[in-house]
């Protein structure tokens, strides 16, 4: 071997021995920022602090310091829910029409045909599966129906308010209160089914991050930032949660379940990190976020079903007004767990049917055996 020959062996060895040192050391957490996959030891580098910054409340501006963030579509239609809330309320002390609630649904006329103090182009109605139209507009229709019996007192096969203390809460003939069905159902049917499975799902996620939609117009706000921002709108929550806790919707359940879950922190962080991290193109960070939010929005429901029914058992026998509303409540967040994504959520189709089949038909026929049967159901999954 003459020294050419030896000098290039010597280079190319050389060359092997750094390009294959480079490549085996590295960051080998993935959870940290600069993970590296082709990294075979860790070489302490891992930094796990965004490469961008992440806002302390919702508020995020272009480079010229426009407001990019809107969700007012989503605004109202939480406006008409507590709207439509009012007027249900307002059945326990009068007749309320099954018409009025629908056009209220539907947003007829822009205004539900004048039973919103607002006018919107918005409805809740379209926003719901076929099926859950159909299943709202029938609870509709028997929670008119039992307002006709606002005078007399619920029982067992009889319609009619209960009240404790400076409560009063309208039944069916089959203890059901349909204001919380339809409440809580539509938090379900549209605000967490459109968040998750809309708005934060890959096919409105896979969309232009590049330039803004109409900034000559105000709309300074890239395609999928705006998607984004839509499903944070429909988690109802104030710019600085929990900062500002909200009187309704997910925001005050997130606050309730705030002691078993840390969801207020987890939830507005994750917002607020996907946000941020879709701004900075770093969409493997949104993805994260994405997840995160689905699954904590999930838990929620369950632990506030959970709540609900442990709540019932304590007034079972001892205060049926208290306990009937309970268990109307347990039972449409129970049933909202049906919105989690295929990807993150611990029921399936069938299980969850299934679940659902564990509440009477009958509420005044349950027993504390059958509500521990559905906590224990609950229980397996979270």
């Amino acid at each position: 071997m003459n020294n050419t020959t030896i000098k290039i062996f010597t280079v190319a060895f050389l060359t092997f021995l750094s390009v294959t040192s480079c490549k085996k050391k590295g960051c080998t957490d993935p959870a940290a920022y600069n993970y590296s996959e082709e990294a075979k030891k860790d070489d302490g580098s891992c930094s796990y602090d965004a490469p961008y910054s992440i806002p302390s409340a919702y508020v995020f501006t272009d480079a010229n310091g426009n407001n990019t963030v809107n969700y007012s579509g989503q605004t109202d239609r939480l406006n008409q829910l507590r709207e439509m809330v009012v007027l249900m309320k307002s059945a326990i002390a009068s007749g309320i029409s099954a018409d009025d609630l629908k056009a209220m649904f539907a947003n007829t006329g822009g205004n539900g045909n004048g039973n919103f103090s607002f006018t919107s182009t918005k409805q809740l109605k379209d926003k719901c599966f076929a099926v859950d139209q159909a299943l709202f507009e029938t609870w509709m229709d028997k929670i008119a129906l039992a307002s006709n019996s606002f005078s007399s007192q619920a029982s067992d096969g009889q319609a009619g308010v209960l009240t404790s203390g400076t409560s009063t809460y309208l039944f069916d003939e089959k203890g059901i209160e349909h204001l919380q069905l339809i409440e809580k159902g539509l938090m379900g049917a549209v605000f967490m089914n459109q968040a998750l499975n809309v708005y934060i799902s890959s096919s409105e996620m896979d969309v232009d991050n590049s330039s803004a939609l109409d900034a000559t117009n105000g709309l300074y706000y890239t395609a999928m930032e705006h998607h984004f921002d839509e499903a944070f709108g429909y988690f109802g929550v104030a710019i600085d949660f929990p900062t500002t806790i909200p009187a309704d919707f997910w925001g005050k359940y997130c606050n309730n379940q705030n002691t078993a879950l840390n969801s207020n922190a987890d939830m507005m962080s994750n917002f607020r990190k996907g946000r941020a991290a879709i701004s900075n193109k770093y969409l493997t960070d949104r993805d994260k976020a994405i997840k995160a939010i689905a699954k904590e929005w999930e838990e929620i429901s369950a632990f506030q079903a959970k709540k609900y029914l442990q709540d019932a058992i304590g007034f079972f026998g001892n205060d049926d007004a208290k306990y009937l509303h309970a268990l109307s409540e347990a039972y449409a967040f129970s049933w909202n767990l049906r919105y989690a994504p295929v990807e993150t959520r611990r029921f399936t189709p069938t299980s969850h049917t299934s679940l659902m089949n564990l509440y009477k038909s009958n509420f005044w026929e349950m027993t504390v055996a059958d509500l521990n049967a559905i906590i224990s159901e609950l229980d397996t999954k979270y």
